[in-house]
């Protein structure tokens, strides 16, 4: 527990500040406000959770990989991979989801947004892998990006983007109108992976929707991508870049890419417009890759590694706690970050920690799991209210509703 002050804000300041922005902040969707009591003046809060996947679960051999979304009507979507024989791309995995129509109190049986062809022939086997959604919450209509793979994943994938060779990693994005009850499906490898680029895949958990500046209103998705070398003979270098949509997803943009020892990366739009990314590491030092981007995700620059978030090799996600916080205000500039909270090369420990000063500084921690924690995604699903979707032990798909109170109690 840190009690230093951070930008005039003690630890008491801290409780208290965020106490009074989020008695004005509200979440995106519509999951009932919890009301934690209080005991002797202590914060207590809500966490509760439950599994929504897990080894032998309607008789599949493996889950793994989250992504969470409020739908527009405020159903809770979570998706993730259906491994029938386990591993990454190009096993012939499935994109599974289930829905929650009481704030993820409740989850209906899996739906299918993907259907993977599991196939021993020669040239038939198919694979969709690693999803994240992006809601347009203009139009009501919900993108899930994801791999699309036949005989090769990302280590043995060639240059080139024509979907109908199976030596080629793809890229899709499912696309629904009718808050993921139905879905249609578009190729986006011509764009996200130009000529240099060997293999690459949206990060998996949850994209975005700006909605501030002269931006406001493009849907935002991350991709990490493994491009030659920049100089003849030189080793390949990983890079992140953002996929963006002006139109309401009818095309996509792919930003320029950024770094050379990047991963699954993130971003989160702060207070005043500016998107910071978040990464994890091609690399292992045990910290996280940070970088801005002043013109909606474009351009990205001043890459650096931050020293206070720590990255054993694993996707995370940051968020804003409050998305529909007005531009500048003090509810806007307060953060979420969930992880596993480790190094040098363990994923366990899985942790949220909060910031209030649009990520410049990291000053509370709550452990949410202490045992194993792989990929975790966290979304606001209502006032005060947050849904946590991560990989539990033996790669269990866990979801959890939690509150700002049990956030910041202790």
């Amino acid at each position: 527990m840190m009690n230093t002050p951070v930008n005039g804000l003690s630890r008491r300041g801290l409780l208290g500040g965020v106490a009074a922005v989020t008695a004005l902040g509200a979440g995106a969707g519509s999951a009932a406000a919890l009301s934690p009591p209080k005991e002797n003046g202590r914060r207590h809060g809500t966490y509760e959770d439950q599994p929504l996947a897990w080894p032998g679960y309607q008789g599949v051999a493996n889950f793994r990989i989250p992504a969470l979304a409020v739908a527009p009507s405020g159903d809770l979507l979570a998706a993730f991979d259906k491994r029938p024989i386990g591993g990454d791309s190009p096993s012939p995995n499935s994109l599974w989801q289930r829905r929650s129509r009481d704030g993820g109190r409740t989850w209906e049986k899996p739906t299918v947004i993907r259907q993977g062809l599991e196939s021993t022939e020669p040239g038939e086997k198919l694979g969709f892998s690693d999803p994240s959604y992006v809601v347009d919450r203009r139009t009501g209509t919900v993108f899930c990006f994801s791999v699309f793979s036949k005989d090769v994943g990302v280590w043995d994938g060639d240059y080139g983007n024509d979907d109908e060779d199976r030596s080629i990693m793809s890229a899709t994005v499912a696309i629904s109108h009718d808050d993921g009850e139905t879905w249609e499906y578009r190729s986006l490898t011509e764009i996200v992976k130009p000529a240099d680029c060997r293999a690459m895949f949206a990060s998996s958990g949850a994209g975005i929707q700006l909605h501030y500046g002269p931006h406001a209103g493009r849907l935002v998705q991350q991709y990490a991508g493994f491009f030659r070398g920049e100089g003849e003979g030189d080793a390949e270098i990983v890079q992140a870049y953002s996929v963006y949509s002006d139109d309401h997803g009818e095309t996509w943009t792919m930003g320029t890419p950024v770094g050379t020892e990047m991963d699954e990366n993130k971003v989160v739009e702060l207070s005043d417009g500016t998107l910071m990314m978040n990464s994890r590491e091609n690399v292992r030092t045990g910290r996280r890759w940070v970088a801005l981007s002043h013109d909606g995700g474009e351009t990205w620059e001043d890459l650096h590694r931050d020293p206070s978030l720590v990255d054993p090799g694993n996707n995370a996600q940051i968020t804003r706690a409050y998305p529909d916080a007005p531009q500048g205000s003090a509810t806007a500039k307060v953060l979420l970050f969930s992880h596993a909270d480790h190094v040098p090369n363990d994923r366990v420990n899985g942790t949220i920690e909060i910031s209030t000063d649009d990520g410049a500084t990291w000053e509370r921690k709550r452990v949410f799991d202490a045992g194993a924690c792989q990929y975790s995604v966290v979304i606001a699903i209502g006032r005060d209210e947050f849904g946590l979707l991560y990989e539990a032990a033996d790669e269990t798909i866990t979801f959890a509703r939690l509150d700002m109170d049990w956030i910041l109690s202790r």
